[in-house]
């Protein structure tokens, strides 16, 4: 059963739906959205049809409702549009700022369901598409509730790491001492007084000393000797870090011990997220050890090793290159397939046939690759020249890369292109089968036989989970279950193993000692 919601500020229309979208009954205007939403999860679990699930799902969170299963009109239709060579932006979040409920403009629910109706049409019998479709509306869901829940996070670790850098913190928000003492000291070893954040001060004061450099960039200047040299490289550091990750982002980004972005589905033509404020998939090393798991909990932290050469070997087929991704290090067997078995020449040459790197030693690496995985080269080298001729590729399950601008076809880089195409059908499918382990492992956290386990972080190939310290092992399990399930899901009974790397841990920071004394 299929439940179609269009909001109408504090209320909403639900219509119910059959699978082929035509209506069952008469629509009805709720006023408690969340709390019909929430009657008909917890008595039916249908998957809800809605505009976008950045705008109306956090709204629901909110009122402490969550869905399983989803479609998002917003997500899918752009995968759709894609296709016919149209892209579409992703969608703002939600503003749930008090008294906004009824600033959105109310859609009209016929026009929603013909919308649904036209992408069904359009997504028909494909059971990739199908599968796309599922897979991208349920990230959606997951993106909703860790931008919602947030990272465990230590504020008042960060806050004694930025004293330890920076000294501390300005009352007035001017220069933290660190920083000061730094400038003072570039200064002294110049003999005049150097601005280090000005690239035109950096650059005369090193003409003055009879030094010409050609850029202020850190592997220019670290060629040069002089004093300044590494107070200067000292003062990068730590004004990064002032700016980037200083008090300021630690007061916007963080609440109630919980790094809080925005993470933001399908922003990359590849499929894969972007964040939104804060940094939320980078997490720099400076904030690893401030990311500590609540008391009696801890992190289980996967990510699959050697994944692109791993979906290659499932796209292409190629009856080495599956046997080598059947093993736990699939560069060995490639080694001693091609490589005398040098292991480093092994990894160099699958890279470069995955990233167009085919020059100089490279170009000698592929050919002799080529000759003993024929397949998974021709799979990336035909899709690179079809990027050259200006064609449209797509990924394992159908999802289209962008096609050239109109100035392309002028003036354009064909092997840039090509390079592009090349690896975006083994990048996108990559994205996609992440999608299905990410979509799989939600739903076993939220069975119940977990307790109150909950997803944290999501990055490309690396799933982060929260959970109580006694559920650690069964947790690391589901993640391995849900690689399997995604694996079967995208190729069926394939020989290729999508090994799950997992660490447990109360610290995400690999470095970091687990003491009572970090997180007071």
């Amino acid at each position: 059963m299929k439940v179609l919601v269009v909001p109408r500020g504090h209320q909403a229309v639900l219509t119910r739906l059959d699978d082929d979208g035509s209506v069952c009954g008469d629509p009805t205007v709720v006023d408690d959205t969340a709390a019909a939403v929430a009657e008909l999860e917890r008595a039916e679990q249908p998957r809800w049809v809605w505009q976008d699930t950045g705008r109306i799902y956090p709204r629901l969170l909110a009122n402490d409702v969550r869905v399983r299963r989803c479609h998002d009109l917003a997500l899918v239709g752009a995968i759709l549009a894609m296709r016919t060579g149209i892209a579409t932006a992703p969608s703002l979040p939600a503003d749930l700022r008090p008294g906004l409920f009824d600033a959105d403009p109310h859609s009209d629910p016929a026009a929603v369901l013909e919308e649904y109706r036209r992408q069904l049409l359009e997504i028909g019998d494909d059971r990739a598409l199908q599968l796309l479709a599922a897979a991208e509306s349920a990230g959606a869901l997951a993106a909703a509730e860790m931008t919602y829940d947030g990272l465990p996070f230590s504020a008042a670790a960060h806050r004694r790491h930025l004293e330890s850098m920076l000294g501390a913190r300005p009352v007035d928000g001017s220069t933290p001492p660190a920083l000061v003492k730094l400038e003072s000291e570039i200064s002294s070893a110049f003999g005049r007084r150097v601005n280090p954040s000005s690239p035109v001060e950096v650059v005369a004061a090193f003409a003055r000393s009879g030094i010409e450099l050609t850029s202020t960039r850190a592997h220019v200047i670290r060629e040069v000797n002089h004093s300044a040299v590494p107070l200067l490289l000292r003062h990068r550091d730590l004004s990064k870090l002032h700016t980037t990750n200083g008090w300021q982002w630690l007061d916007t980004w963080v609440r109630d011990d919980r790094f809080r972005p925005v993470y933001v589905p399908g922003a990359v033509v590849s499929g894969r997220w972007a964040s939104r404020g804060g940094g939320g998939l980078q997490i720099p090393k400076p904030l690893r050890a401030s990311v500590i798991a609540d008391s009696g909990h801890t992190f289980v932290a996967a990510d699959a090793g050697q994944l692109e050469p791993r979906i290659l070997a499932a796209m292409s087929g190629d009856p080495r290159m599956v046997a080598a991704a059947g093993t736990a290090d699939l560069y060995a067997p490639v080694a001693a397939e091609s490589f005398d078995g040098d292991r480093g020449h092994a990894k160099v040459a699958v890279l470069g046939v995955l990233y167009g790197a085919t020059s100089g030693e490279a170009r000698g690496l592929l050919t002799r690759l080529r000759a003993k995985f024929p397949g998974a080269v021709a799979l990336v080298e035909s899709a690179a020249r079809a990027g050259e001729r200006g064609e449209v590729v797509h990924s394992w399950l159908g999802r289209a890369c962008p096609p050239p601008s109109a100035q392309w076809w002028s003036n354009g880089d064909a092997h840039a292109r090509g390079r592009f195409t090349r690896n975006f059908v083994v990048q996108a499918t990559a994205a996609e089968w992440a999608l299905c382990l990410l979509a799989d492992l939600r739903g076993r956290l939220a069975e119940g036989s977990f307790g109150d386990s909950e997803l944290v972080f999501f990055q490309h190939d690396e799933v982060v989970v929260h959970c109580r310290l006694a559920d650690a092992d069964r947790v690391s399990e589901a993640v391995s279950s849900a690689a399997s399930t995604a694996s079967r899901l995208m190729f069926g009974d394939t020989a290729v193993r999508f090994p799950m790397e997992t660490r447990i841990g109360r610290f995400y920071g690999a470095s970091a000692s687990d003491s009572e004394e970090d997180v007071d």
